[in-house]
C-alpha cells in the first residue's frame, strides 16, 4: 500500500442534506447519506488508494478551517462556476504551482476548500 501523508479527511456541516447536494455539484461525487453508523456521513473519494474522507453533522471552525484540497472533475473555471452557482464563494484567484493550478473556496458553511486541477 502507498504511504500518504494524510489518512482520511472529515468536513463538518450544518445541513447533511444541502451539503451532499452542493459537493455533488461541484464535484460530481455521487454522494449518498449512509445512516448505518452513530452519526450520518457521506463519504467521497474513498475508491483504491485514493485518500478520502466524509461529511459530518458538525460545527464548521469559524475561520474555515484547515483546507481541503479537491480534486475537480473537469476544468477548473468550470468546477468554480458551479461552486459559486450552488452556492458557494470563490474567494482567490487562480493560481499555478508546478502540479497544477487551484483556486480557493469556501463551501455553504465556510469551510476552506482547495479546488485543484492538476497539470496535464
Amino acid at each position: 500500500m502507498t504511504k500518504h501523508a494524510v489518512a482520511w479527511t472529515e468536513i463538518p456541516v450544518t445541513d447533511m442534506e444541502k451539503s451532499v447536494a452542493f459537493y455533488n455539484d461541484v464535484f460530481d461525487f455521487g454522494m449518498t447519506i449512509d445512516n448505518s453508523g452513530p452519526n450520518p456521513m457521506a463519504m467521497f473519494g474513498a475508491t483504491g488508494n485514493a485518500i478520502g474522507g466524509h461529511l459530518y453533522p458538525g460545527k464548521p471552525a469559524a475561520d474555515g478551517g484547515n483546507t481541503i484540497h479537491l480534486y475537480v472533475p473537469d476544468g477548473l473555471e468550470a468546477t468554480m462556476k458551479r461552486c459559486e452557482a450552488a452556492g458557494g464563494e470563490i474567494v482567490s484567484p487562480i493560481i499555478t504551482i508546478p502540479p497544477g493550478r487551484f483556486a480557493y473556496a469556501k463551501d455553504l458553511d465556510g469551510n476552506s476548500l482547495g479546488i485543484f486541477e492538476a497539470a496535464s
